[in-house]
């Protein structure tokens, strides 16, 4: 088939989704699908790169604790218009189909089948309860719908009900387990590790609370914060007020320093306070093999099992975190327990496995809408054969 990807996220700007969409991307390609990715612009990048396709311009703005994007043009409709007819996708694969305006835009005037996958978890949200009667001709557009977790098919189906297929977010296994640590840091010390956005759901200052605890304890330890973002200069601030020592602020770090990071760390640590769909941070640490402390939320549950990959404590209760730090520092059986059921758990996960999933989805809907008569006329390629296998959906 002839795939389309559409994020409305700049790609491949760092983030989440965008990196799901690169590997869904690059999977897909190797298992014979013709694949673009459909995005904006943010910055100089040129309009057509590749495979990429870029349409309107991104702008950043808050949304669910973190940082979102908006795309607007002022020739949306032309442009879409031009790109579909000339690309004639069989089907399009949205991810966060109702984020305006990029994706509502091309769902509108698609006559591929289309799905749709949901990544966000959240409480409440203003956004979707007050604007789910306007989306609602939307959503009925979407001829299949993925959730990337139990969470957030539960955070979407409380505003847009209907059949939503789990299927996970993925990790590049192989390549994390070929890292080796660091040896700037190997020197006796054992390392604490954070890897995230400076920002309140990620619970860095009940982090730095917690390694202040641990430091009192007497257990000596070294904290290795990557990445940045709006509490920075708070996280910064406390950690000098309180004279707190052996506490490094790396910034933002290569894909491959990242890597070796988690190779090194002694213990990885996500105190996130909640609304989280999945945390794929922990797909990564479990795949280079490091011991696991992470709060006890909905989004987590799905990925990390209890004594098994992680200790779970609850969120914001530095002291329990601290805790938990000080038993897996302490505890050296039960740290290689987890290094060793880390990659097991992670290759669960491995983007091959993921994607055949979603290739399989993608079949079972484009089967039920043929047999049904409601293939969209934008389908043109053949129908895929029923498995031999139990059937999907």
């Amino acid at each position: 088939m002839k795939i389309g990807l559409v994020s409305p996220y700049v790609y491949p700007l760092p983030g989440g989704v965008t990196q799901h969409v690169r590997f869904l991307y690059e999977n897909l390609r190797l298992r014979g699908h013709d694949v673009r990715i459909i995005t904006s612009s943010h910055g100089l990048q040129r309009s057509s790169e590749g495979d990429v396709i870029r349409l309107g311009k991104g702008f950043s703005m808050p949304s669910n604790g973190s940082m979102g994007t908006v795309t607007i043009s002022p020739r949306y409709i032309s442009q879409v218009r031009a790109v579909l007819e000339r690309e004639r996708f069989d089907l399009l694969h949205f991810h966060e189909p109702f984020v305006p305006f990029l994706s509502l835009v091309v769902l509108r005037e698609s006559t591929s089948v289309n799905i749709g996958t949901f990544h966000a978890y959240g409480g409440w949200s203003p956004a979707y309860e007050f604007g789910s009667r306007a989306l609602r001709g939307y959503a009925e557009r979407l001829h299949g719908r993925i959730a990337v977790s139990a969470a957030a098919r539960h955070f979407i189906d409380r505003y847009f009900p209907g059949d939503y297929k789990v299927i996970p977010n993925g990790v590049d296994a192989e390549r994390y387990g070929r890292a080796v640590p660091l040896a700037r840091w190997q020197d006796g010390t054992p390392n604490i590790l954070f890897v995230g956005r400076f920002e309140p759901r990620k619970g860095v200052l009940d982090l730095l609370k917690a390694y202040r605890q641990i430091r009192r304890d007497g257990v000596g330890a070294r904290l290795l914060l990557v990445g940045g973002g709006p509490q920075e200069r708070e996280a910064r601030r406390y950690v000098a007020t309180r004279r707190l020592r052996g506490v490094e602020f790396l910034g933002r770090v290569s894909d491959d320093e990242k890597l070796q990071l988690f190779r090194t760390a002694d213990v990885y640590c996500s105190p996130a306070t909640g609304r989280e769909s999945f945390g794929i941070v922990l797909l990564e640490a479990m795949a280079a093999g490091a011991p696991i402390v992470a709060s006890d939320i909905h989004g987590y549950k799905g990925v990390v099992r209890r004594g098994r990959e992680a200790l779970l404590v609850p969120p914001r209760e530095p002291k329990e975190l601290a805790a938990a730090i000080e038993r897996l520092i302490s505890d050296q059986t039960l740290a290689a327990t987890f290094r060793a059921g880390g990659p097991v758990r992670a290759a669960e996960f491995s983007w091959p496995r993921v994607t055949a999933k979603v290739d399989d989805y993608y079949s079972f809907v484009v089967r039920r809408l043929a047999a049904a008569g409601q293939l969209p006329p934008g389908f043109r390629a053949e129908v895929p054969p029923s498995p031999r296998g139990p059937g999907q959906g």
